[in-house]
Parts: structure tokens; C-alpha cells; sequence
């Protein structure tokens, strides 16, 4: 457990806005690229809500799923309680720039971890790749730019791509496969509820065992 930060005091104020914020249903290229992997032990980091960690209890994995809000982790927790698989899925409250589940893990999910502070992604995905039991799979998928409907752009947020995510996890020669490396098209709604295009992009690659 860590201190409470301003990141933290942010995400539990979004997250203690709605009853909702997400659709609920499990990120589509984590369902795409994990099905047919023999279950294990999952991390998921930035879990949110819990509908990626939910899915991935539901097909055998035990998991454990981190986020940085309190709010989010207890509203995960009882979805994860009404869903029947409370016992496969261990919640832990972490600032990941400052502290990270310990263990290995035969997948480890990182989906969407952007944020409006100042958060040092790139050291984050290579503790999430040192977390990565031989054998295993991390899996990135970002953003790879703002949506069409939002204006007001951050001047220092970069949205890298997956080569450059690759080039940050400054990963030893010949201990790793890359398994995926694409940029891809998504429809998202926008805030009036019209749907958009969003262009997002994906990193999947394994330890060698060995």
C-alpha cells in the first residue's frame, strides 16, 4: 500500500462521480490475445473497474489487478463478488511510480495506463516486463493519440508507438519474442454519444523459457 498522491486523490474523485464509468466489458484485445493461452497467474495494472481482471478470472486465471483509486478498487471487488469469482482475482492498491506487486506472472496486462499526471510509464512497463515469468506474455495497448473531440491538448503527453514502447523496455537481446507490434482502428463514442474512429495500438511480446 502507498501514500495517498494527487494522482490517487484524482482518480478517486473521477471514479466517485458516476456509479460508472467504464462499459463494463473486458478491453477488446485483451480478449482477442489472451484467448487460447493456457490460464495462470495474471497481473492486470490499472484494473479500473475490473472488467478485464473479471474476464480473466472467468477463463481460469488467478489474478492479481492493481489500480491506484481506492473507489475503483472497491467497486472492482464487489463486481468481482457478483460475478461469482471473488476468490481468483487479489485487489492491491498501488502507485506503480512508486511501488509494484510483487511475484512473477505468466501474463501481465497493461491496457490504457495513460494519465493526466506525471506518470513514469516507461519505468513502470519495465518493472511490468521484469514481472514476466519465462514463458509468459506482456501485453501493452495504448492510445496512440488524443480523441478527434478533445481540443484542449497537453502540450507534454506523447503517445509513443509500439516500436517505441519496445525501444523503452530496454529488453535483453534474445530473451524475448515479439508476438504483435500494430497500430489498429477503433469506434469509440464521443461525449454526444456519436461514434468516432480511435486509433490505438498494441505491443504483445513473450519471455523465452529458457
Amino acid at each position: 500500500m502507498t501514500d495517498i498522491t494527487s494522482d490517487a486523490e484524482f482518480w478517486d474523485d473521477r471514479y466517485s462521480q458516476s456509479d460508472q464509468i467504464w462499459s463494463g466489458n473486458p478491453n477488446t484485445v485483451l480478449v482477442h490475445e489472451v484467448t487460447g493461452m493456457e490460464p495462470g497467474r495474471a497481473l492486470d495494472l490499472g484494473c479500473g473497474e475490473g472488467a478485464d481482471a473479471i474476464w480473466l478470472a472467468r477463463q481460469g486465471w488467478q489474478v492479481t489487478a492493481v489500480d491506484i483509486s481506492r473507489v475503483a478498487l472497491d467497486r472492482a471487488a464487489r463486481h468481482a463478488a457478483e460475478a461469482g469469482v471473488a476468490g481468483r482475482i487479489e485487489w492491491q492498491r498501488h502507485d506503480l511510480a512508486s511501488s509494484f506487486p510483487a511475484g512473477v506472472f505468466d501474463l501481465v496486462s497493461a491496457q490504457f495506463l495513460h494519465s493526466h499526471g506525471d506518470m513514469p510509464r516507461e519505468k513502470i512497463l519495465r518493472n511490468a516486463a521484469s514481472a514476466v515469468a519465462p514463458g509468459g506474455v506482456l501485453l501493452v495497448v495504448g492510445h496512440a493519440g488524443f480523441p478527434a473531440w478533445e481540443h484542449d491538448h497537453h502540450p507534454d503527453i506523447h503517445f509513443p508507438t509500439p516500436e517505441e514502447v519496445l525501444e523503452s523496455l530496454d529488453l535483453r537481446d534474445g530473451e524475448w519474442e515479439v508476438l504483435l507490434s500494430d497500430e489498429h482502428e477503433r469506434i469509440q463514442n464521443d461525449p454526444d454519444g456519436k461514434p468516432t474512429t480511435r486509433t490505438d495500438n498494441t505491443l504483445k511480446i513473450r519471455r523465452l523459457a529458457g
